[in-house]
């Protein structure tokens, strides 16, 4: 039985590729930081909050990463840790450099002295690109622009994850996610913001969502479609990069439209106020994957359409506010 351990597992990927692994017959272990009350809600909702060995520690303490790959020397590291909100990387900068960046080196070092046959796999993100691309779309040659505190750092974890790969022979590699989506994504996030704010406007709880740029355009995929390729990936027989995306992009204003749409209201523009403070200090206008070399190398292709996910984040709101 191979063993995976799954930093990040309370977030959005970690679930759905926790429950990718238990079906392939892996053990399964969860970093989770020492709250005194964590939060299994996303686990629960796919059912797997009780087929997980949870382990203890912290991104930013190298020595509890230290002992707990000397304690589980795992097949497979999945480092989905992160201070993942964008717009909090710039009034968060230090947090957000220590767990996204240190944290992945204290990781990978620790993978290095005591399993260095550990496979290690770092979620890496299209907004290291930042307005940078050749032809309009991003691919692994594009040059990196980072426009956030939170690209910056992703981008030095992108970095060392490489120089681990070609200075020690270590199996590392690099997931560039765009955007992916899903039910359980955090409220926190444009996406999920839309379709809970729908769903109370629609069940009369709210009049109104808050948002910024609708006109910022983005490549959206489905969360459970991604983890899959995270795991094809490792079981290459040598580590690469790869891009993962759709291809193709929509509006904020795409999203709101067909959301609002879903559940009957048509002159959505009513609803939505746009504020000044959701904008970015330093905006980034379009992402758009070309992930060709997935395809070919690993025969990963997205399953999910954009339509059919917003959808389903709708239908799964409105069914959680209809319980309350």
């Amino acid at each position: 039985m191979k063993t995976a351990l799954i930093t990040g597992i309370l977030g959005q990927d970690g679930p759905y590729l926790a429950k990718l692994l238990l079906e392939k017959d892996y053990k399964v272990y969860g970093l989770i930081r020492r709250y005194s009350n964590p939060n299994f809600s996303n686990l629960t909702d796919l059912q797997i909050a009780d087929k997980i060995e949870y382990i203890q520690g912290d991104m930013t303490d190298e020595a509890s990463l230290i002992n707990i790959i000397k304690t589980i020397r795992p097949d497979e590291v999945y480092n989905l840790a992160a201070q993942s909100f964008v717009a909090s990387s710039w009034d968060q900068a230090r947090l957000t450099t220590e767990v996204n960046s240190l944290g992945v080196l204290y990781l990978l070092n620790a993978i290095k002295f005591f399993s260095p046959t550990t496979k290690f796999y770092q979620a890496s993100t299209s907004e290291m690109f930042g307005n940078s691309s050749i032809d309009g779309l991003q691919n692994e040659e594009t040059p990196f622009h980072p426009r956030s505190p939170y690209a910056i750092a992703k981008l030095y974890a992108y970095w060392m994850t490489n120089n681990f790969k070609e200075s020690y022979g270590m199996f590392c590699c690099n997931g560039i996610l765009f955007n992916h989506e899903s039910p359980i994504r955090g409220k926190e996030f444009v996406t999920r913001k839309i379709t809970d704010g729908i769903a109370k406007i629609k069940l009369e709880l709210a009049k109104e969502i808050r948002l910024g740029n609708l006109d910022s355009k983005r490549d959206w995929g489905f969360a459970g479609d991604y983890v899959r390729a995270m795991y094809l990936m490792m079981q290459q027989e040598k580590p690469d990069n790869y891009i993962i995306s759709t291809g193709i992009t929509h509006s904020i204003r795409d999203f709101c439209e067909i959301a609002f749409n879903h559940v009957g209201i048509s002159d959505w523009e009513k609803y939505v106020v746009i504020d000044p403070q959701f904008k970015r200090p330093a905006e980034l206008f379009t992402l758009q994957g070309k992930s060709d070399k997935a395809k070919n190398i690993l025969g990963w292709e997205p399953e999910v359409k954009f339509e059919e996910l917003v959808k389903t984040m709708v239908d799964a709101d409105l069914e959680r506010l209809s319980k309350k």
